[in-house]
Order: structure tokens, then C-alpha cells, then sequence
């Protein structure tokens, strides 16, 4: 059970992160490359043999697990309340998205070409990150309400930006479909904050 739940956590983390990671290219027009690394690896991760082996480099995702302390602790630090706001668009998404088989099963098609791609070049590349973002506005952004980034205009008029934003939105939904997998559900985060904050806290101290 206690890996289970640490597990959820490491999924619950990658939200915050690609969140995170959404606000700060949004704002500065860069990140941390490593850590979008991390994130765009476990779209491709399609059909892994453990929840573990989509983020297999867990320390990449220590902003993540950070902000998910944060944003549940009760410290008097003020909230992020942007930050939220891309956690639970994403999650809500995902919902949309798990009951409409037809979008999934196109989605895979076009991640799999990715993946392909891939071979070639590095995830991080134009091109690679164009045809991640291409899925995004294609197959979800359509779904629901979309997700209202806020940021720099300097920086959100850039197509590259744009790319980048969409194609960390994707992860994010992808870290979500993980959660859920894990039996992740949003009453546990109302009801058993505490024990979320004290699984992040513990994961965050063996990074």
C-alpha cells in the first residue's frame, strides 16, 4: 500500500511540475530542460511494466513534489493560485478524455509516430516538440474549457513558446491518466491532505 501511494504521489508530483514548468516558461520564456526532458519521455512511455518506469529519473520531479507541499501545507507563504489553476484544468481534462476511446486511440497513433521521430531527434528539439504540441490542440484542447496561460506576451506570441506550453500541458494530462491509473482521486486530496503532504515531504527527503 505505502508503495502504492508513493507512486500516486510520484504521478500527483509530475502534474505540479509540468505546472510549474508551464509558469515559468510562460513568465521567463525558459526552464529547466531536464525536467521537461523528464515530463515529454513519459508521453512516450505508453505501455510500461511498472508506474515507476514512466519517470524512472524521480529526482527530476523534485519541483514538483516541492510544489505540491507548498500548495497543500498550511505555511503562510501565500499560494499559487496559477499554479492550481493548470493542475486542476488538467486534471479535469483528463476526465473528458478518458471517456472518448476513439480520441485516445488516435492520440496513441500520433504518439507513436513521436516516438519514432524521436529516434532521430532530441525530444527537446523544434520539430519533436511541434508534433507533441500538434496533439494537444488537436485531440484535447477541444475537450472543455481551455486552459488559460497567463505570462510575458514577449514570450507567449513565440510559436516555440507555444509549442513548449502545449506540448507540457500533454504531460501533464499524461501524469494525470498515471494518477488515476494509481486509483488517484480528488476527494483524497481534500480529505487526507495531510497524508499527501507527508508522502511528498518523504519523497522529497530520499531525492
Amino acid at each position: 500500500m505505502k508503495d502504492k501511494q508513493a507512486l500516486q504521489i510520484m504521478a500527483l508530483a509530475a502534474i505540479c511540475q509540468a505546472a510549474w514548468l508551464v509558469q515559468q516558461i510562460a513568465r521567463n520564456g525558459s526552464c529547466d530542460e531536464d525536467s521537461m526532458r523528464c515530463l515529454l519521455q513519459g508521453i512516450m512511455v505508453t505501455d510500461p511494466d511498472h508506474a515507476s518506469s514512466v519517470y524512472p529519473n524521480r529526482h527530476l520531479l523534485r519541483e514538483g513534489y516541492k510544489s505540491l507541499v507548498e500548495q497543500l501545507g498550511n505555511n503562510r507563504n501565500p499560494k499559487n493560485i496559477e499554479l492550481t489553476r493548470y493542475v486542476v484544468g488538467m486534471v479535469a481534462l483528463e476526465r473528458k478524455l478518458s471517456n472518448k476511446r476513439r480520441v485516445l486511440s488516435l492520440m496513441g497513433d500520433r504518439v507513436g509516430q513521436v516516438k519514432r521521430q524521436a529516434f532521430h531527434f532530441d525530444l527537446l528539439a523544434d520539430n519533436v516538440l511541434s508534433n507533441i504540441a500538434s496533439i494537444y490542440s488537436d485531440h484535447i484542447s477541444n475537450l472543455g474549457p481551455r486552459i488559460q496561460v497567463s505570462g510575458a506576451p514577449l514570450y507567449l506570441q513565440q510559436p516555440q513558446i507555444q509549442h513548449k506550453i502545449r506540448a507540457l500541458l500533454l504531460a501533464g494530462i499524461r501524469a494525470a491518466v498515471l494518477w488515476r491509473q494509481l486509483g488517484g482521486r480528488r476527494r483524497q486530496i481534500l480529505f487526507f491532505r495531510k497524508r499527501v503532504i507527508a508522502a511528498a515531504e518523504n519523497a522529497l527527503r530520499q531525492l
